[in-house]
């Protein structure tokens, strides 16, 4: 399973659209429903537009009706050498985007191997619907 999500995030990071940081990355998420959802960094010339590879796979998966997630595999580098030795840490937007959807046990795969997405996000901001 592992080295077929990191595959598919390293397909993914090849299309990434990053003339500005030369920094590619691409992300795998597998839904509950056993399909995995792609996505890349879209870079814009005005920088608060760019879209990061995580981000872009929870939406393509939510827009196909998938809200429940097994796994995600994040890679990213400028080159493909680096992308597949070092590890690409979801930033601070991606992992709440993925506490919307996920729990803390959510296995997030990197070039250094498997961590939980609350190594990175101990305490994410939740809405009080009690009031």
């Amino acid at each position: 399973m592992i080295q077929n999500m990191t595959d598919a995030a390293m397909a993914a990071r090849a299309n990434a659209y990053a003339p500005y940081s030369g920094f590619k990355v691409g992300a795998a998420l597998k839904g509950e429903s056993g399909r995995i959802y792609t996505g890349c960094n879209v870079e814009n010339s005005s920088y608060s537009m760019t879209i990061c590879a995580e981000r872009n796979a929870v939406f393509q998966a939510v827009a196909a009706g998938e809200r429940h997630f097994r796994t995600i595999a994040i890679v990213g580098g400028r080159t493909d050498d680096e992308a597949e030795s070092k590890p690409c840490v979801p930033c601070g937007a991606c992992l709440q985007v993925l506490a919307e959807f996920c729990g803390g046990d959510l296995p997030v795969l990197l070039a250094d191997g498997v961590h939980k997405l609350s190594d990175f996000l101990p305490s994410q901001f939740c809405l009080d619907e009690k009031g």
